[in-house]
């Protein structure tokens, strides 16, 4: 990855700079093109450039900071702090899904945790069924993000015109505590993107946010798209509800996802 692919940028943007991910050779990779400051309009200007990313092959990202009673947290994890580690994109291509999750399963662990009559004590169950997409998960995207006014946030631009690749393509490791390789956050959320209608929103030091224009429906349905989520983020349901049913009762007609890595 080099400077060139910024060479589309939009020559209205707000004030901003270029952001690097460092390499495991010490280097520094431009990875990320980051506003100056928080954006009061800033799901505005999501909308407006995740609109046009086909064009520019740069896919737009809210993006949020540690809280403020962390030291340095204006910094974090965003502004050249150290946070961000070059990762290939290509290697997305070599994974799967479905073999990602099923690694990320554990069901002794499980049951030690949540007892052997809980679902999540069960061999893995398989990937959930595509939700049936009536919406344009495009339009949804834009939508949804535009209700986001309620505080100024940070606007990035990431060298991909995909969502789930640009989580990857930033050098995030927001995950880390789950799994080193975001590439493999990325390949479940490309499959999310092809089932639901999953599109990345928000991005913060340990947090994500997709657009959901296809949840499921149904209980059964929601209890197996739970059953994603607990290999993807054990820590929405470990530090959450507690339960697995009450947790996927609330993915019915669900229309944004949010995970948090502790």
């Amino acid at each position: 990855m080099n400077e060139a692919n910024f060479s589309s940028l939009p020559h209205d943007l707000p004030p901003g700079r270029l952001v690097h991910a460092s390499t495991r050779r010490g280097l520094a990779q431009p990875a990320l093109w980051l506003t100056d400051e928080p954006l009061p309009d800033a799901e505005a200007w999501w909308s407006r450039l995740h609109a046009s990313r086909e064009n520019t092959g740069l896919y737009p990202l809210l993006l949020e900071i540690l809280d403020s009673q962390y030291a340095g947290a204006r910094d974090r994890p965003w502004r050249d702090t150290g946070d961000l580690t070059y990762q290939d994109v290509a290697t997305i291509d070599e994974l799967d899904a479905e073999t990602v999750l099923r690694g990320w399963w554990d069901p002794e662990e499980n049951q030690e945790l949540y007892g052997p009559d809980s679902p999540l004590a069960l061999p893995w169950p398989g990937l959930a069924p595509p939700a049936s997409q009536e919406a344009d998960p495009d339009e949804f995207a834009r939508g949804f993000a535009a209700t986001w006014s309620d505080r100024p946030r940070l606007l990035g631009l990431a060298p991909s015109s995909r969502g789930a690749d640009a989580l990857t393509a930033t050098g995030w490791q927001g995950p880390l505590n789950h799994t080193n390789d975001t590439q493999e956050i990325s390949v479940v959320v490309r499959s999310w993107e092809e089932r639901f209608g999953a599109r990345v929103v928000m991005v913060g030091f340990d947090t994500l946010c997709l657009s959901i224009a296809a949840p499921p429906t149904t209980l059964e349905h929601a209890r197996a798209v739970a059953a994603e989520h607990y290999a993807f983020c054990p820590d929405n349901l470990d530090q959450g509800p507690g339960d697995f049913d009450d947790y996927a009762k609330a993915l019915i007609d669900e229309r944004g996802w949010w995970f948090w890595w502790d």
